[in-house]
């Protein structure tokens, strides 16, 4: 069980105190989501939408960057072909 938990409303790390999903979080959710983007995507999706209803000052952009941005997308999901 982590320890790198969000601390609603400010969203911050309960471990560490950095803006949550911290580096230490991430790292995590890259490991258990292993081959599994698309659900990664998902789970993360609803702690941004419920940051954005906690943080309603916060602009998009910057809640789009922290909580989706630092993901990459697969090479294999990404369609190269010129069909």
């Amino acid at each position: 069980m982590t320890m790198h938990l969000p601390i609603r409303p400010d969203w911050t790390c309960a471990a560490c105190g950095l803006p949550w999903p911290c580096p230490s979080r991430k790292g995590q959710l890259l490991a258990e989501y292993d081959g599994a983007h698309v659900s990664m995507t998902l789970h993360l999706s609803g702690f941004f939408l419920e940051a954005c209803q906690d943080i309603p000052t916060a602009e998009s952009g910057v809640l789009y960057s922290r909580f989706l941005g630092w993901r990459s997308v697969p090479t294999e999901m990404i369609d190269v072909s010129c069909e």
